[in-house]
């Protein structure tokens, strides 16, 4: 049953993490400030390419950051995995490999898998993130519903980039699903809800933190549920063990649809790409439909338009500029969704991602919708939105070169 306490989630990107509860964001955004809040505008915008390494230095650094971090850290010596760093790291750095000349997974992401299949490993004796004696009522069951998904969706993207690569050579024997990621699968069903208004979803970390622990970050759970589902190999979608899961699922994100931001809806769009017949083709023309009439003149999309109403902890102004993360998450999600690569708005939202990175850092800028920057923990913390901004670039930056 639907506990009515005071999310909306990432994906891809403030949430705090899945495990922490604080936001990234940017300087105030009057005129008075203008010049102090953009410092980490790109130091070119006519560019035509975009700097791989760059973002793969970037994005390697601040996993390796986070895996450090104290506050991240949790039981039998493993970390906790966020929505803004973890996931969406595990999710692009794959797409980087070609241009480090890289065999296989980089030091940081072995790390990160290893930790995620220790906790799989581990699951009934590691506790829950976040428990209900340190941090409120459901924290525990939140934790479990939360990491249960993301378990599931990262080992599934590792095993789906190892399928890509192994045929990528002639002869190779096709990736499959691992035993881990089985085990994955089977702790994410049996956390989902069977009954009351979430029946069909899993609870979620709920942190008062858009886009990815607020108090409707559950239905952007169950969208990258989908989403990992439709991504694991073997046709894992197709077992008959989990069709009612499947069907309670999909009723779930049907059932609550009306009621969602447009930020999850750009998640289920995704999603619907990724596992077919989870929404009909009038529902996903109409998410497109939606993000393309958001797109801003200068080609890129802004995340503060897809929040709703959304204000922030600081009462400082949402930011209305163009951003990464809304950006690389929409751009992505309609070459998922098989959009022509001829469209214009959607040639136009790929070359703001070129023009827009920061070419001496390798991030995209994004702004939190929780707190500026002079309101975070640390100037660290203040770059969680940027690592969700950077992977989901790469992802749709990559997704363009490789259809």
């Amino acid at each position: 049953m639907r506990r009515m306490i005071g999310l909306a989630a990432f994906l891809v990107t403030g949430i705090v993490a899945v495990g922490w509860q604080t936001e990234t964001g940017t300087e105030n955004s009057g005129d008075a400030k203008a010049s102090e809040a953009h410092r980490d505008l790109p130091d070119t915008r006519a560019a035509n390419s975009w700097d791989r390494k760059a973002a793969a230095a970037y994005l390697d650094q601040r996993a390796g950051w986070w895996m450090e971090w104290p506050k991240a850290a949790r039981d039998h010596k493993t970390f906790c995995v966020s929505c803004h760093t973890a996931v969406p790291y595990a999710m692009s750095r794959p797409m980087l490999r070609g241009a480090m000349s890289e065999q296989g997974p980089s030091a940081n992401e072995r790390r990160l898998l290893n930790n995620v299949t220790k906790r799989v490993r581990l699951w009934k004796e590691v506790a829950p993130f976040y428990n209900d004696a340190d941090r409120g009522v459901y924290k525990s069951v939140e934790s479990r519903g939360t990491e249960s998904v993301l378990n599931a969706l990262i080992l599934a993207s590792n095993n789906a980039s190892n399928d890509a690569s192994n045929n990528a050579s002639k002869g190779a024997q096709r990736g499959r699903l691992s035993d881990d990621t089985r085990a994955a699968f089977e702790n994410m069903w049996a956390e989902q809800q069977t009954s009351g208004d979430d029946k069909g979803a899993w609870r979620w970390l709920r942190f008062k933190n858009e886009p990815w622990e607020a108090d409707d970050s559950d239905y952007y759970g169950a969208a990258l549920a989908a989403v990992a589902v439709g991504t694991a190999p073997e046709n894992y979608r197709a077992r008959p063990e989990i069709q009612n899961n499947l069907k309670l699922l999909r009723e779930y994100l049907n059932r609550e649809y009306a009621a969602q931001t447009l930020n999850n809806r750009a998640v289920l769009l995704w999603a619907s790409a990724k596992l077919p017949g989870l929404l009909e083709p009038d529902r996903q023309k109409a998410i497109i439909k939606e993000l393309l009439g958001k797109q801003q003149p200068d080609g890129g999309w802004s995340l503060t338009s897809m929040a709703g109403d959304w204000k922030r902890h600081d009462g400082t102004p949402q930011e209305a500029l163009s951003d990464g993360y809304a950006t690389g998450l929409i751009t992505f999600a309609l070459q998922q969704a098989a959009m022509s690569r001829e469209n214009a708005q959607l040639k136009r939202g790929l070359a703001w991602l070129t023009s827009n990175q920061n070419r001496a850092e390798g991030f995209w800028l994004a702004y939190s919708l929780n707190n500026n920057e002079e309101h975070h923990l640390s100037p660290d913390t203040a770059r969680f939105m940027k690592d969700a901004a950077t992977a989901y670039a790469v992802l749709a930056l990559s997704e363009s070169k490789s259809r």
